[in-house]
């Protein structure tokens, strides 16, 4: 045989392994992200339903959106303040189904107020005529469509060429864990802020940096997620202060627009909400960060200054890296994998903002896995960590088929127990590889 017909049988036998192994890759993704899904519907929802119907807790609509999407109505429509005790009753009436009642136990503690800053209402503005089930949907429609739409851009971000098949795999795994599922569901601005997000990092990474400052004010819903993320860009603008300046003002122009926009829709809105906010985590039980459980409060605070004075000496020596570095990528991860750590409230859907970094950390696995022994047993309790929601939400889902319903709902809180551990593990995989990144990142995956 000679050695074309060799070389021909070689790539035809290869290619048919490479299309064979992404075959199962989607098959394999596709039932994981089936098995969340089933989970919540048939699992989670009718514990929670019977639950609720045990100890008499009001079940409404339980839409996250509802309470911004009844203020947005309000302030606009009826030029009622959002921020007011009236309108407060009013959401729990459409939330849970009734206002709460603080003489009954099970009552929830979370009052639904309107807790965010005015200018959201610019962005619910084409939707307040509309009736919310019909909002519901197309919001949650919407919603799907930016994850999706955020996976590229992730992509994108780091400069990681994944195939078709790959990035299709990469998607359904997204849309499948936990963290969307619960945004979607609940229709959580968190998944909209995260799509900003990724627009905008894409954005720094195309030189568009006008846009990504806009994409960056509007993200500016939800302050908490956002803020340390602005804050390191700010001190990497003054590596190249000549070009990416750009950046800052755009930004500026940008927050100064909304802020005003919302001083004309409701005059001294900056006092009220703040307000608002010092009453959500009072009875939400925020100002509990994620290292809150597992630091006593005096040290939990000294642990957050030191984890947020780490990033900004990240970012003072890496100010003049390019977008397109892997230091720059690196300290994209981190400091979105910091701000889940401190952030003054823990909610699982704020882990898409962890993404990223799971990306970088799966595209670095072969030198991970040889880098330490630290960094490989980061890199195993990660992987663990995100996969163990999968695998027993597929056995709960496998389970209905030979139990009863009632019976394998007592297991409905299996899936959830890594979610404390998703945050901590991909901060300290981050952290401990840091050199892999930085150092043999650049010369083994560019």
């Amino acid at each position: 045989m000679s050695n074309q017909r060799v070389a021909r049988l070689v790539r035809r036998i290869s290619g048919t392994d490479v299309s064979r192994r992404w075959l199962i890759g989607l098959s394999l993704s596709l039932v994981a992200a089936a098995s969340a899904w089933l989970y919540f519907q048939r699992v989670l929802i009718p514990y929670q339903q019977s639950d609720a119907l045990v100890k008499q807790k009001p079940r409404g609509n339980l839409s996250d959106l509802y309470p911004r999407w009844l203020g947005a109505r309000e302030l606009l429509v009826h030029n009622r303040d959002p921020y007011g005790d009236d309108i407060t009753r009013e959401i729990q009436t459409g939330y849970y189904g009734r206002p709460l009642d603080p003489t009954r136990p099970n009552d929830p503690k979370d009052q639904q107020g309107f807790a965010y800053p005015i200018y959201v209402v610019l962005m619910l503005a084409p939707t307040v005529t509309l009736p919310f089930p019909t909002v519901q949907r197309i919001v949650f429609w919407l919603f799907v469509v930016l994850t999706t739409m955020s996976v590229p851009l992730w992509l994108g971000t780091l400069r990681w060429r994944l195939s078709r098949a790959a990035t299709v795999v990469a998607i359904l795994l997204t849309l499948g864990c936990f963290p969307a599922i619960q945004g979607l569901r609940l229709q959580q601005l968190t998944v909209l802020v995260v799509a900003l997000i990724a627009g905008a990092m894409y954005a720094f990474t195309r030189r568009r940096f006008a846009l990504a400052g806009i994409l960056l004010a509007m993200a500016s819903i939800k302050p908490q997620l956002v803020f340390l993320l602005i804050l390191w860009l700010c001190i990497w603008m003054l590596g190249n202060w000549r070009e990416r300046q750009r950046v800052l003002w755009s930004l500026v122009i940008s927050m100064a627009v909304l802020v005003v926009a919302g001083e004309l829709l409701l005059p001294g809105w900056i006092t009220e909400f703040r307000a608002a906010m010092k009453d959500y985590y009072r009875y939400t039980g925020g100002g509990s960060s994620l290292i809150n459980g597992v630091l006593p409060p005096p040290w939990a605070r000294i642990a957050s200054i030191v984890l947020v004075g780490m990033v900004l000496v990240f970012a003072w020596r890496n100010r003049r890296a390019s977008e397109e570095t892997p230091a720059f990528q690196w300290l994209l991860c981190f400091t979105l994998a910091t701000t889940l750590v401190v952030i003054p409230m823990f909610a699982p859907y704020n882990q898409l903002l962890l993404l990223p970094g799971v990306m970088m950390a799966l595209r670095a696995r072969q030198q991970l896995l040889r880098s330490s022994h630290l960094s490989r047993f980061f890199c195993w309790m990660t992987a663990g960590s995100i996969g163990f929601p999968f695998l027993t939400a597929a056995c709960l889902v496998m389970a209905l088929a030979f139990l009863p319903g009632t019976t394998v709902q007592k297991a409905w809180g299996l899936p959830f127990y890594p979610s404390f551990a998703i945050p901590i593990t991909t901060y300290g995989l981050l952290l401990v590889s840091r050199k892999v990144f930085l150092d043999r990142h650049r010369a083994a995956l560019q």
